[in-house]
């Protein structure tokens, strides 16, 4: 680690249970981040200040208008833009030195798990059941962990599952099936609205606990679901069990 870097990481660097050994795993890390809308947006800025050595952006939609107001990546003269190069400029001028590839596409199957696959951790910013039951599958089948977050109104909500367990709950613990019980998670902001700065903490919470694992500092939040009521100003934490008879996972911990 050269003297500039020892001046960019020294807050980190200061922390005793962190140090240059910490920062030295961050360099060494890869990142995949899906979706780089609300919760996307903060989760890999934070992640590229803090020094993650390559991040790599899944995104296929492009910038538009009614994304400004919370997806702090992108700018207005990114509108029409595609939101991964978008997203790759900003993190660029923050931190030079992170290596960044770009997905500007839907990942799906094969894709999917080959992106998952390259890296050492997934943070999940979709905002669709599809997408998070097959990164669900991909994150459990590669074993690598994988960070949930959602956002809608002034709720917010965050899981990690860390596949790199002998045991432990998946996704699909979480919400065996879409129902209303899962309405933060499956409802989308064109649809519902949301307050500008949730999904930004959820998100900021996100890179937070993935730079907890990716470093061993702390504890994570593994089997565990932190909820937002960001109206009242209210969290609260509940333990996710793993279900014996998942369909999803179950049959992944006995292989």
């Amino acid at each position: 680690m050269n003297d500039a870097e020892l001046l960019r990481y020294s807050r980190h660097i200061l922390l005793p249970d962190f140090d240059v050994a910490g920062q030295e795993r961050l360099r060494a890390s890869h990142v995949l981040v899906l979706g780089l809308g609300g919760l996307g947006s903060p989760a890999a800025m934070y992640l590229a200040a803090a020094g993650v050595g390559q991040l790599t952006l899944a995104d296929g939609d492009r910038v538009e208008l009614g994304n400004l107001q919370r997806q702090i990546a992108h700018r207005t003269a990114d509108i029409g833009h595609q939101k991964t190069a978008s997203a790759a400029r900003c993190l660029s001028a923050l931190n030079p030195t992170v290596r960044i590839k770009e997905l500007s596409e839907t990942l799906c199957a094969d894709a999917l798990q080959a992106a998952v696959s390259a890296a050492d951790l997934t943070i999940d910013a979709s905002d669709n059941f599809a997408t998070r039951y097959a990164l669900n599958r991909a994150a459990i089948s590669a074993r690598t962990p994988l960070v949930s977050g959602a956002a809608i109104r002034a709720e917010g909500q965050l899981a990690v599952f860390d596949f790199r367990r002998a045991i432990g709950p998946c996704y699909h613990c979480l919400y065996p099936t879409p129902t209303s019980s899962a309405s933060v998670a499956a409802a989308r902001c064109a649809d519902s609205g949301v307050l500008a700065p949730v999904p930004g903490i959820i998100g900021s919470l996100q890179a937070l606990e993935a730079i907890k694992l990716l470093t061993d500092y702390g504890s994570s939040l593994h089997g565990r679901l932190l909820l937002l009521d960001g109206g009242v100003g209210h969290w609260r934490e509940l333990c996710i069990p793993a279900d014996p008879n998942c369909p999803v996972c179950a049959s992944a911990w006995k292989s």
